[in-house]
């Protein structure tokens, strides 16, 4: 995979320190070190967000030691402040950041260009196209970030992360693992000597463009032609394979592939593109290549014909099909058919839903009910994570969602200005250790009546379980001190702080509705926090342990058809029958009892009886 390549090029380049926190499609860099991290001699850990991860490899690197940070896109808009700063005070170990774009969206809330970062931070970027280039780009990345003292990007997109592919290994470099800082005045970005270090900045910044034009493994031309076409990461295949397919036409266009966007490598573009008519560049998501050679272009008096967005489109994830046809309208040949073939079926419909047994839909249960008890107007803001679901039916309790943590920043302005309207705040016990801290401080503050919900699944679930500061586990495997959500809120002053089991629906919904009384009354914040591990991670670690998982079942006599539990509940083990009674699958049963609970008519009863240890499991 792409990911375990980036992570064995930091291994071939003698990285010691790594610091990330997961986010599809970057998880697996991490994953892939902390697996090894013991026998490798190194440092791996999850950060308890983007900008401490930065901070953190930012600080290895000042002793001599080579670090990375990884992270999703969105992620370096977290750690952005930190690496602005980065780039002027400059590193000592290589340092190099690792950001997974997401293009077409497909686990994420936005699609962005994480080049443009380069380019206004100085900070050079590197865009691998395949798994071998994405190993080799992070040995020379590290090289040359210390080389130049200077961090380094690698901006991946997922179908580089996520594709798998032959990678030839390297050598092993020994980790250096340990140094020492020494005190030096570029290091402290007051106002002179930042002006100090945006001049060497910017001289730094030529120097490696320079370097960037003589890469010829990495920058290269491939064919001639007076036809050319300029390719930047993931792009460089599916032009290559559009080209295959035309046969003699593609022997009349030149390639130059580029794998280092930023600073852009004009001399090496400009030599190349010297006898060219006209230009197609093809990049994945912003004209980020073809502003730049549009511009140096246009300062050497080079006239052809450049043509790029207009052309490849701006939206979406690169197809084949997409560049097939930027490439045949390029060059004057008809449009294809797309090759896809249409089949005309019937799938059913399969919305979005909470797994069988999870706790956050018993927890978004018991939430209706505090709310329609207390018959509240309430304004549910949402955060990012497995809980986003709760925006679909049947609940429909998330009303806005943004970005990490931006429910509870944007609960406290809705806590000033919402006119008989109570916002509910919900957010996972992983976002909350990487941003709602801040905002949950903010609202005790300036005193915003509103109720931040926590939901602990007791790890970072929606990623593929991840350890997170409340886990008691660190990415290595070590044991850690259980970080307290409830101390949390308690030690900056929170007053009413209540803690609940989904599973247990009247003692949940009594806790939720306790929690917002306090809101509604004393006019200020309070926070409720739901505790029970994730249904997939509580199954496995029983399965793992040999524990007998329980199993529910309908009795049909006593069944009436009311559909709370596949209606109101919605559990995706439980379906409906022609009869409009329920069946529950024992395939999908986790055994969680919650049906069992709200079932007002008693039908639903256990048949096979929990092992020893299965509560254990959940903890």
């Amino acid at each position: 995979m792409g990911n375990e390549a980036v992570a064995r090029g930091f291994l071939e380049a003698g990285g010691g320190f790594a610091a990330g926190y997961p986010g599809t499609p970057s998880t697996e860099v991490i994953e892939s070190l902390a697996d090894v991290a013991k026998e490798a001699g190194i440092y791996v850990e999850w950060s308890s967000n983007e900008k401490v991860a930065v901070e953190a490899a930012y600080g290895a690197s000042l002793t001599g030691v080579r670090s990375m940070a990884t992270m999703k896109h969105v992620g370096l808009n977290v750690a952005a402040d930190a690496l602005m700063s980065i780039a002027y005070t400059g590193v000592r170990g290589g340092m190099l950041v690792f950001v997974a774009g997401d293009p077409s969206m497909w686990s994420s809330q936005n699609e962005q260009d994480n080049r443009y970062y380069g380019l206004i931070s100085y900070v050079p970027v590197l865009t691998p196209s395949d798994p071998q280039e994405a190993k080799d780009l992070a040995v020379l990345g590290l090289d040359l970030s210390e080389k130049f003292s200077h961090p380094f990007m690698m901006v991946i997109t997922t179908r580089v992360s996520h594709t798998r592919g032959p990678v030839v290994l390297g050598p092993l470099r020994p980790p250096r693992t340990a140094g020492k800082f020494e005190r030096a005045r570029g290091l402290t970005l007051v106002p002179a000597v930042a002006r100090e270090q945006r001049e060497k900045l910017i001289s730094k910044w030529e120097d490696i463009r320079k370097t960037f034009s003589g890469l010829g493994q990495f920058n290269r031309v491939e064919g001639d032609g007076d036809v050319a076409i300029v390719t930047d990461g993931v792009a460089y295949g599916f032009v290559k394979e559009a080209l295959s397919e035309l046969g003699p036409q593609a022997d009349k266009v030149k390639v130059v592939k580029i794998a280092t966007p930023l600073p852009f490598p004009r001399s090496f573009v400009i030599d190349a593109l010297s006898n060219v008519k006209r230009v197609l560049v093809v990049e994945e998501l912003e004209p980020v290549v073809e502003g730049q050679l549009k511009q140096a272009l246009e300062e050497e008096r080079l006239t052809p014909e450049v043509h790029g967005k207009d052309l490849v489109g701006l939206a979406g994830e690169l197809t084949l099909d997409r560049v097939r046809r930027a490439v045949r309208s390029f060059l004057g040949l008809p449009a294809e058919e797309p090759r896809l073939y249409k089949v005309d079926l019937q799938i059913p419909p399969r919305p979005p839903a909470f797994c069988p047994g999870c706790p956050h839909r018993a927890t978004f249960y018991a939430l209706r009910r505090a709310v329609n008890r207390l018959r509240l107007k309430a304004i549910y803001s949402g955060d990012i994570g497995c809980y986003s679901l709760g925006l679909y039916e049947p609940f429909r309790e998330q009303d806005i969602i943004i970005e990490m943590g931006g429910s509870v920043g944007a609960a406290n302005g809705l806590a000033h200005t919402a006119q008989d309207q109570v916002p509910i705040a919900i957010i996972g016990d992983s976002t909350f250790f990487h941003a709602g801290i801040p905002g949950l401080i903010n609202a005790l503050y300036n005193r915003a009546p509103m109720l931040l919900l926590v939901l602990d699944n007791r790890t970072t679930a929606m990623t593929g379980e991840q350890p997170d500061p409340g886990s008691g586990v660190t990415a290595m495997g070590d044991e850690a001190p259980v970080i307290s959500i409830e101390g949390i809120a308690r030690g900056i002053g929170i007053e009413k702080v209540v803690t609940f089991d989904p599973f247990d629906i009247n003692g949940a919904t009594n806790a939720i509705a306790e929690a917002l009384e306090y809101v509604v009354k004393e006019r200020r914040p309070a926070v409720a926090v739901a505790r029970r591990a994730c249904a997939l991670d509580a199954v496995r670690r029983a399965r793992k342990a040999k524990v007998q998982v329980p199993l529910y079942q309908v009795e049909d006599d006593k069944c009436t058809a009311c559909g709370i539990c596949y209606n109101a509940f919605s559990c995706p083990a439980i379906f409906v029958k022609d009869d409009r009674k329920a069946w529950i699958d024992p395939s999908l049963c986790t055994g969680c009892g919650v049906c069992a609970e709200i079932c007002p008519y008693k039908a639903i009863v256990k048949v096979v009886q929990e092992g020893k240890g299965w509560e254990e499991a959940w903890m």
